[in-house]
């Protein structure tokens, strides 16, 4: 059984369709990237795979649970054991600090491990800065607190949006080895999303999403 599995997937806004037919399949320990242009609505189609926003047609099944289909709360507790989730605007808590936004979804699962949020703060380079506030923080720091809080509780599934837009070359690989390893030594399944093409090169299958369904990137 596939981790996740995309069927006919369709979203409209009023009257405007933001895609329509995305069918999608990822088994674990596969990293897959989607490309598209600004405004093709790469962020909504995470948002639907979540089951953060509703859809028009299709179905997401994770794991083989149709998330589209579930209760608000019965959604959010598989996204809270199964997903991460890498906001392109962050989502962190302002009055929490760098440690304790990364520690949130251990702690949401009755799994505190300090431990743990030490490594991965360490593997995005913020070891020195777990006790600061997200408003003492650039913007590249506070997308490396979401990548770190995203990989945390070691997820079956990474929905990843533009993680690497506001870092510079040399820490965008450093996140992109990272969001690899998840990928390679846990198991999990990553399909991120990204206008870039140096990003997507990192992944095992690069595809590429329309107003019309998504379909493979040509070489």
């Amino acid at each position: 059984m596939a981790l996740l599995e995309v069927s006919g997937l369709a979203k409209h806004y009023g009257e405007t369709p933001v895609f329509a037919s995305v069918n999608l399949t990822v088994q674990a320990g596969e990293f897959v990237a989607i490309l598209g242009e600004s405004g093709v609505g790469k962020s909504t189609l995470l948002n639907c795979i979540a089951g953060l926003d509703s859809v028009d047609a299709g179905s997401v099944r994770i794991a083989g649970i149709d998330i589209t289909t579930l209760p608000e709360p019965e959604a959010a507790l598989l996204r809270r054991g199964r997903l991460g989730f890498v906001f392109q605007a962050f989502h962190v808590l302002p009055h929490l600090s760098v440690f304790h936004n990364v520690a949130l979804p251990l702690l949401l699962l009755k799994r505190p491990d300090p431990a743990r949020v030490r490594q991965v703060l360490a593997a995005v380079g913020l070891a020195a800065l777990e006790e600061r506030l997200p408003q003492q923080l650039s913007g590249g720091q506070l997308q490396r607190v979401a990548i770190a809080r995203a990989l945390v509780h070691r997820p079956d599934l990474i929905l990843a949006d533009e993680p690497t837009g506001n870092l510079d070359p040399a820490t965008a690989e450093r996140v992109m080895d990272l969001l690899a390893a998840q990928v390679r030594n846990e198991g999990a399944a990553c399909v991120l999303v990204t206008h870039s093409r140096m990003a997507a090169a990192r992944a095992d299958r690069v595809l590429v999403l329309a107003a019309d369904g998504i379909s493979r990137a040509s070489s």
